[in-house]
């Protein structure tokens, strides 16, 4: 399996379900694929975090937003990895509550990783609602 395989094998095996979680108002699975390392960035569709501090309130915040996911898919546009750095470009489309109330929505997102001890982890998210 090269480089690019195994990133794709990682979004979907362990990226995916951490998601999943999310929308469930679990925050936990998610915070553990985020480096601990600075910077860690997110230009979200709904808040923007710089550092991790900003990043466990705005994972917390998700958290207690979303709930009942009745369905979280990536569709994944490309992606590429090259030695410790990676990127993904998706789509993710999502049914699940938010603040109580059920929504079906799509997000473009663009996430950048490095390989750290051995293992992916996200350093940046840009996530935002595709052009009309």
């Amino acid at each position: 399996m090269d480089e690019r395989e195994e990133l794709i094998n990682w979004v979907r095996t362990v990226l995916t379900p951490a998601e999943t979680a999310l929308h469930n108002g679990d925050a936990a699975p998610r915070r553990a694929l985020w480096s601990r390392h600075d910077p860690v960035t997110v230009l979200g569709a709904w808040r923007n975090a710089s550092g991790q501090a900003e990043l466990d309130e705005l994972f917390a915040h998700l958290a207690a937003s979303f709930s009942s996911c009745t369905s979280y898919q990536l569709e994944l546009l490309e992606a590429e990895a090259l030695g410790d750095v990676a990127y993904t470009v998706a789509l993710e489309h999502t049914s699940a509550s938010v603040d109580g109330v059920p929504r079906s929505y799509t997000l473009r997102a663009t996430q950048v990783y490095r390989r750290e001890d051995g293992e992916w982890k996200v350093a940046h998210r840009h996530g935002s609602a595709p052009p009309v």
